[in-house]
């Protein structure tokens, strides 16, 4: 089984939706690097500087599968106004926990930043 869910402001929750910060892209990019290195049990795949784009994995096993969480950090390095969205896909496994996944990191991003 195969799934993905994503922040999107026609999602009711706000831990389902973009988390916007009233701070410079820099700050929160650096805080993004950080927390992602704390995330218990994902590891980073890749972190792109110049994209401001991080993706993290983490198994699963049988039943949860492997899932991916591709964090995306968006504003203009001059205005206080950044914009953070996730996205969760999983290959594998039988139960699918990206919505959840998005909203864990979310609830956890809005802690640091806010």
């Amino acid at each position: 089984m195969s799934g993905s869910f994503e922040t999107s402001d026609a999602n009711q929750s706000e831990h389902h939706r973009p988390l916007r910060v009233p701070s410079r892209r820099e700050g929160i990019w650096d805080a993004l690097k950080e927390m992602v290195e704390d995330l218990e049990g994902w590891s980073v795949v890749s972190s792109d500087e110049e994209s401001r784009v991080v993706v993290c994995e983490k198994s699963g096993g049988l039943l949860a599968g492997t899932s991916r969480l591709t964090i995306t950090v968006e504003g203009d390095a001059e205005v206080p106004s950044t914009t953070v969205h996730a996205k969760s896909t999983t290959n594998g496994g039988l139960i699918g926990r990206d919505k959840a996944n998005v909203a864990h990191f979310i609830k956890l991003f809005h802690r640091r930043v806010c």
